[in-house]
């Protein structure tokens, strides 16, 4: 039985993650929009992963439709998909009027 090479190393997409990540944080902390405050450690942090996520995402999945395989496409937006909800949730900013501290949703 012959084993299939794997085409593309993870280290790539791990790559790409590095280059969406940190074009993303540096966007983040230095634009303002309009007469906004200057965005939060944690607000840059967020829009970094999901900004790295998505960067990645729409690598692995160009990269899939290139080589005509649907299914690893599917998959690569679905996994960059749920990084980006993942960061929004996990990441959210913190109501600090709130007791719980739970994160607003």
């Amino acid at each position: 039985m012959k084993r299939r090479k794997i085409k593309g190393p993870p280290v790539v997409v791990v790559a790409d993650f590095a280059r969406g990540f940190v074009a993303t944080a540096l966007l983040a902390a230095i634009q303002k929009e309009g007469g906004e405050r200057p965005r939060s450690g944690r607000a840059v942090l967020r829009r970094a992963v999901q900004g790295g996520a998505a960067l990645a995402a729409g690598t692995a999945v160009a990269d899939a439709l290139r080589r005509r395989r649907y299914a690893d496409a599917l998959l690569a937006a679905a996994g960059g998909g749920a990084g980006i909800l993942a960061a929004e949730l996990l990441l959210a900013p913190v109501d600090q009027s709130s007791d719980t501290g739970e994160p607003l949703i």
